[in-house]
């Protein structure tokens, strides 16, 4: 099957399980063209397809309740109960039970696919060494979240930097157009609750975000409270595309199974609603992309922190811990490298198939 089939047949699966939304899925399609990295990320369906034929070695591995998607643009910041600002994996909708070395060998290929793309100046095999020497030492230490306060101060400043940019999300947001289309009953009944008083009048726009997610409903409410703009947001969860590659029965959502497990500082503004994940929207709650860290002086430094906040997550299985770790004792110093770059290699020839290159 081919990438431009595997990616027909996946949409047919989904769209029996939620509303798509042509024009976006049609951006999602324009965007997979234009690089491989962009490529990757939106298609976990496919990867899961090659995972088994590239990575055969690595399917018996202990098994996880996983990211699944996991890539070096899925790590942001949110602000916890005490106002504190965490760092950490920011989506989870793939989440699924898997092999441990999935989520590594995904994160893996996503920075070697970004160092082909001169997103990062990292060695490849310096990458892939970071990312499992964070991993090994966060297990080994049962993790530990990562609060970006009087420890991590390199990381806050990182993540900071991006606040001075406030006034031009806020009007990014503001300019959105409305929503078109009848709003669900629900869904608002959703938004409303997410706002801090239930008689704040708010607006529903049409945000047109991520990848992966790129063609599903998402709902942005905006509303002006106490003098300043707030936002929420809310879209449906469905199974993970790992289901839908392996024909097997599908399992419930796992969302806030993955998030609640985790070692890991909440995030009180996010949460599952009747299968719909709300979440607040702000400069200092949101994704941080590649273009946020150019330049900076130690890749390495923050590929090995993804790789602890990728142990964390896995640690929401307490039972494999010892024997992820003997698994990994194993294995050749060299094979997450070796895995990461069939996985590239594959990716690489699928895009050029579906770009027509």
């Amino acid at each position: 099957m081919t990438a431009v089939e595997s990616t027909r047949a996946y949409e047919r699966w989904l769209a029996k399980r939620l509303k798509i939304l042509k024009p976006d899925l049609r951006l999602k399609h324009q965007r997979m063209q234009q690089d491989p990295f962009f490529f990757m990320r939106a298609s976990f369906y496919r990867w899961a397809q090659l995972w088994p034929l590239q990575c055969a070695s690595l399917c018996l591995a202990p098994r996880v309740l996983g990211i699944g998607d996991l890539h070096v643009e899925n790590f942001g910041t949110w602000r916890d109960g005490e106002g504190r600002l965490i760092w950490g994996i920011n989506d989870f909708d793939e989440a699924t039970t898997l092999p441990y070395a999935n989520d590594l060998v995904r994160l893996c290929t996503s920075a070697l696919l970004a160092i082909g793309e001169s997103r990062l100046a990292t060695p490849a095999r310096l990458a892939c060494e970071s990312v499992l020497e964070g991993y090994v030492r966060s297990l080994k230490e049962e993790g530990a979240p990562v609060v970006l306060a009087e420890r991590h101060r390199w990381l806050r400043d990182l993540a900071v930097s991006r606040l001075k940019e406030q006034r031009t999300y806020w009007d990014r947001l503001l300019s959105l157009r409305p929503v078109t289309a009848v709003v669900p009953a629900r869904v608002r009944a959703i938004l409303r609750n997410a706002l801090p008083e239930r008689d704040i009048a708010f607006r529903i726009v049409h945000r047109q975000a991520g990848l992966g997610s790129l063609g599903r409903e998402r709902y942005t409410a905006l509303a002006d409270w106490r003098g300043g703009t707030i936002a929420r947001e809310t879209k449906p969860l469905t199974s993970s595309a790992w289901s839908w590659m392996s024909a097997s029965r599908e399992p419930r959502l796992q969302y806030s199974d993955v998030i609640r497990r985790a070692v890991r500082v909440p995030d009180p503004f996010l949460s599952v609603r009747d299968g719909w994940v709300i979440r607040r929207l702000a400069p200092d709650c949101s994704r941080i992309e590649l273009q946020s860290v150019a330049g900076i002086r130690d890749e390495c430094r923050l590929l090995w922190m993804m790789g602890w906040e990728t142990a964390n997550v896995h640690l929401g299985t307490p039972r494999q811990r010892k024997g992820i770790l003997r698994d990994l004792a194993r294995r050749r110093p060299d094979w997450l490298l070796k895995a990461a770059r069939r996985m590239r290699d594959a990716t690489l020839e699928d895009w050029r198939h579906w770009s027509g290159r």
